[in-house]
C-alpha cells in the first residue's frame, strides 16, 4: 500500500544515507572508492573478532533484511476467527443410573 499523498516520511527516512552519500561526494572518485573499501575491510575484521553488530549488518547488506510480520489477521485483512468445539461425555455411573 504506498503512503498518502503529501506524506513526508520517506524524506526523513534517507538522512542517514544522505549525508554519507555529501561526504563521499566531497572525495574524489578514486578517494571514495578507496574510502568505502577501507570501511568494508574494517567491517569485516569486526565479523572476524566476533562483533555481533557487525555480522548482523553483514548479514542485512548481504541477505537483507527479514521481512517484519507486524499484524495478523484473518480472511480478507479481518480479524483472526476460530472455532471451538467442546464435547461432554458422560459415562454411565455419572449419570445415576444402576
Amino acid at each position: 500500500m504506498a503512503a498518502p499523498l503529501g506524506n513526508q516520511h520517506a524524506a526523513k527516512d534517507k538522512q542517514w544515507a544522505r549525508a554519507i552519500e555529501a561526504a563521499l561526494d566531497r572525495r574524489s572518485r578514486v578517494d571514495r572508492v578507496e574510502a568505502l573499501a577501507e570501511l568494508a575491510e574494517q567491517l569485516l575484521k569486526k565479523c572476524d573478532g566476533g562483533d555481533i553488530g557487525a555480522l548482523k549488518e553483514l548479514g542485512d547488506r548481504l541477505d537483507g533484511k527479514p521481512k517484519q510480520q507486524t499484524e495478523i489477521s484473518g480472511p480478507d485483512g479481518g480479524p483472526v476467527q476460530g472455532n471451538l468445539t467442546v464435547e461432554l461425555v458422560r459415562s454411565g455411573s455419572d449419570t445415576g443410573e444402576a
